[in-house]
C-alpha cells in the first residue's frame, strides 16, 4: 500500500533513466507556460502523436496568451475540429481573457492561481506551475496514478478523488528540489511508454524493476483498480447530406450543451422513413430531386455514443436563402467547424476534418 511505501526511492532512477528515454515532442522544445497549458489541454483523451499536427496548426494561428484570448468563437472551434470535446477549447478562451484582464497577460505560476482559471483543474494546474515554473507540485493524471498504484501495490479505487488526493500529496513530498519540471514530465514518459496503459508493461526496461511490489509479487495486471464507468446512453440520428449542386447545407449548433456552437448537417432524431425525410427537407423550403440511403456509422462521446443512418439529397436551387445556410465544399473545410462525429458523412461533401486532414 501506498502509506507503507517508500516513494523517494523511485525518484534517483526515475532522473537517471529520463533523459536517455525522452520522447522529443514540440511542447517540450519550449515549455513555456502557454506551450504547457496547450498541449495539456489538447492531450487530455487523445494520443500525443494525433495530437502533434493539431498543437503546431493552432501554435501557428494562436501563438500566445493575446491571439488567444482575442480569437473569434468559430475560427477557435475550427482550430479544435477533431480533438473534441469542444467546451476545453471555450473554456481555455475564457482562462486567456481572464489571465489578459487581471494578471497582465502572465499566466500564473502559484498552484492556486492557476486553478481560478476556467477549466484549469488539478492535474493542469500542476503541469503547468512544475513544468513551465519549476515549482514543486505534483500533476496526477491516468498514467501517474497506474505507476505508482502498481509500484506501491496499492489496490485503492483510483476513481475516487480521495485516492487521487493522497497520490498527490505523497509525491509532492518527495519532488526533487530544483527539478520539479523534470520530474514531472519523467513520470508522465514512464506512463506513455514503459508502464503503458495498454498491453503488457515493459517491466524489463522500466527504472523500477528493482522496486515495484507489483512486478516482484506478479500482480501488475490487476492494477490499478478503477471502477466502471456507468454505461453510456445510445442516441438514434439520422443525418441528412442535402446539397443543391455543389453546395451543401449545414446548421449552427445550439450555443449550450453537447458540441456547442458549432456546425453539422441538418439531423433527425430516430430512424425515420423516406418519406419522412422527404416531409422534412420540404417543410425547410426545398425541393428534393433525389434521394439516396447512405452507410450507417456511431461515434462515442464519454457518456453518450449517436447510432446514425444517413441519407444523401439533392435538391433544387432554393430561391430565399435567407434561413438556410448553403456553402461550397472548400468553405466548410476553411471555415466551419464541423464535429468529427459527422466523418463517416463528410466524404459526400467532398472534405476532410478533424484527424482526416493530417492523414496522407
Amino acid at each position: 500500500m501506498l502509506d507503507d511505501f517508500e516513494l523517494s526511492q523511485l525518484v534517483e532512477p526515475l532522473l537517471a533513466w529520463y533523459p536517455g528515454h525522452a520522447r522529443t515532442l514540440p511542447w517540450r522544445d519550449e515549455p513555456t507556460p502557454y506551450h504547457v497549458w496547450v498541449s495539456e489541454i489538447m492531450l487530455q483523451q487523445t494520443r500525443v502523436e494525433a495530437v502533434k499536427p493539431f498543437y503546431a496548426r493552432f501554435m501557428e494561428a494562436l501563438p500566445d496568451v493575446e491571439s488567444l484570448a482575442a480569437c473569434g468563437t468559430d475560427w477557435l472551434l475550427k482550430l479544435w475540429e477533431g480533438l473534441g470535446y469542444y467546451n476545453r477549447a471555450r473554456n481555455m478562451q475564457l482562462a486567456a481573457r481572464t489571465v489578459m484582464e487581471e494578471y497582465g497577460g502572465v499566466i500564473p505560476a502559484d498552484y492556486e492561481e492557476l486553478l481560478k482559471l476556467k477549466g484549469i483543474g488539478h492535474y493542469t494546474a500542476a503541469a503547468i506551475s512544475s513544468i513551465a515554473y519549476n515549482r514543486p507540485e505534483a500533476a496526477v493524471d491516468g498514467n501517474v496514478l497506474r505507476i505508482i498504484m502498481r509500484a506501491a501495490e496499492d489496490d485503492s479505487d483510483i476513481a475516487k478523488q480521495s485516492v487521487k488526493t493522497r497520490v498527490e500529496e505523497t509525491l509532492r513530498a518527495v519532488i526533487p528540489e530544483g527539478r520539479a519540471g523534470m520530474f514531472t514530465q519523467a513520470l508522465m514518459e514512464l506512463g506513455a511508454t514503459v508502464c503503458v496503459p495498454n498491453g503488457a508493461p515493459l517491466c524489463g526496461q522500466c527504472p523500477w524493476e528493482p522496486f515495484c511490489l507489483a512486478c516482484a509479487h506478479g500482480t501488475v495486471d490487476a492494477l490499478p483498480v478503477k471502477t466502471k464507468q456507468k454505461a453510456r446512453r445510445l442516441e438514434k440520428k439520422t443525418v441528412l447530406i442535402i446539397r443543391d449542386g455543389e453546395r451543401v447545407l449545414l446548421q449552427k449548433r445550439p450555443e449550450g450543451g453537447l458540441l456547442a456552437g458549432m456546425y453539422e448537417f441538418p439531423c433527425m432524431e430516430g430512424y425515420p422513413s423516406e418519406r419522412a425525410v422527404l416531409d422534412f427537407v420540404r417543410a425547410k423550403g426545398l425541393s428534393p430531386v433525389r434521394i439516396q440511403r447512405l452507410p450507417e456509422a456511431k461515434h462515442i462521446f464519454s457518456h453518450v455514443e449517436w447510432r446514425m443512418k444517413g441519407f444523401a439529397l439533392l435538391v433544387e436551387e432554393p430561391d430565399a436563402q435567407d434561413q438556410l445556410l448553403f456553402v461550397k465544399p472548400s468553405d466548410s473545410e476553411e471555415k466551419y467547424a464541423i464535429p468529427a462525429a459527422f466523418a463517416r458523412y463528410s466524404q459526400y461533401m467532398n472534405i476532410r476534418i478533424g484527424q482526416e486532414k493530417f492523414l496522407s
